[in-house]
């Protein structure tokens, strides 16, 4: 086996994670001081989302054609870091609008390309990949907890310079990152998408996908407005996210062992569940610290145990050639469409309905895809054999 880029594969998830730890809890608040309503906040941050609905798909489509990963990678780091510089000068919304959109299309292009880059390194080695991986959880934790204590002592707009910064280490991980090996992948005839997605099991899980999303959409774009609005300081808040992650890693952590344990079914039921409750107790018990320590906690169900299930039952859905298209589809309904649904419904509601209604609906969007799962997707659909095993 050739020699593995570990650090420098681990070095890149560090700085692209590192940059959504700064972005996602702060720049909302960012854009809060510069008067922006709750409507134009929500529409900025949902760039994201809907550059996730084509943008994976495109850029992975291109270096496909092309048979080559690493310059659209390191194009498209470079191009994200140029688009986010435009925020140091400019002030109306139509600018910010413009300037997140390109920032956003760049900004999705690396992630599932240096993944797929990440797995032709491993080659066989694939189960090292959650060493690697556990990298970007770091570099995030690093982020929101240097930033929110940072901002507790120096005024918001340096906000733009610690993003730029995390930026830059992306761009500079993407020109030390070697390109991988070949691989040659024998021509099977894949079972086309469109059969795939006829069965109601998998109508069922992506639509289930696409309400958890949805439900997470008012909690990224303003948990970090809501607990500051109710005086918590910076630093509490870096600790709250952070608290999140921690239980979304030690979830990952036993993954393996869980999945071994309960059915597919089971851990996406119980990950529901936990949504319907965590919602609400992050829009009524605000003014209880204990309460929202508990929420964060559950954090490792809602979106870790979820996510490793419902990727583990696409894998299996979607065989052979259809796996990445399978795994392409998953990304751009469940971060995109639900994001995306999420993030609007939540501007509107904010400031129409107030905090408590809107993570209250957070909860009902969750509670749909628990009726979905239940009803749709039987013990015996995701469970032939050990998922994981492959």
């Amino acid at each position: 086996m050739h020699h593995f880029p570990y650090w420098r594969l681990s070095a890149y998830y560090f700085f692209y994670f590192a940059f959504l730890g700064v972005f996602s809890p702060y720049f909302g608040l960012y854009l809060q001081s510069l008067s922006f309503s709750a409507w134009d906040i929500a529409l900025l941050m949902s760039q994201m989302m809907l550059m996730r609905l084509f943008g994976p798909y495109l850029w992975g489509a291109l270096a496909d054609r092309f048979g080559q990963k690493l310059p659209i990678i390191r194009l498209t780091s470079l191009m994200a870091l140029i688009a986010f510089a435009a925020f140091f000068f400019i002030s109306r919304f139509e600018a910010f609008l413009v300037a997140m959109a390109v920032l956003a299309f760049f900004w999705v292009a690396a992630l599932p390309l240096v993944e797929a880059l990440t797995f032709d390194h491993l080659g066989e080695n694939s189960a090292r990949y959650s060493r690697i991986r556990l990298w970007g959880s770091i570099g995030f934790i690093a982020a929101v907890l240097g930033t929110g204590t940072l901002l507790d002592h120096l005024p918001l707009p340096n906000l733009l310079w610690v993003s730029a910064a995390a930026l830059a280490g992306i761009l500079l991980c993407a020109l030390l990152v070697p390109e991988s090996p070949a691989h040659h992948h024998a021509a099977d005839e894949p079972q086309p998408v469109g059969e795939i997605l006829r069965q109601p099991r998998v109508r069922a899980l992506l639509a289930a996908c696409i309400a958890m999303s949805a439900a997470h959409g008012a909690l990224n774009i303003f948990y970090s407005i809501f607990l500051s609005d109710h005086g918590y300081s910076k630093s509490v808040v870096g600790g709250l996210w952070t608290l999140g992650v921690l239980s979304e890693i030690a979830v990952f952590f036993f993954m393996s062992r869980l999945l071994r344990r309960f059915s597919l079914r089971t851990i996406l039921l119980a990950s529901f569940s936990a949504a319907v409750v965590r919602f609400v107790m992050i829009g009524w018990g605000v003014e209880f610290p204990l309460v929202l320590v508990l929420a964060q906690l559950l954090h490792g169900l809602t979106f870790g145990s979820f996510h490793a299930a419902a990727i583990a039952a696409i894998n299996r859905w979607f065989p052979g050639r259809t796996r990445s298209r399978g795994q392409a589809l998953y990304s751009s309904l469940t971060f995109g469409a639900g994001g995306l649904l999420g993030g609007l419904v939540s501007g509107w509601t904010w400031d129409h309905l107030g905090s408590e209604l809107t993570f209250a609906l957070s909860s009902i969007y969750a509670l749909i895809g628990l009726v979905l799962v239940a009803g749709w997707i039987r013990e015996q659909d995701v469970d032939e054999g050990n998922v994981l095993q492959h």
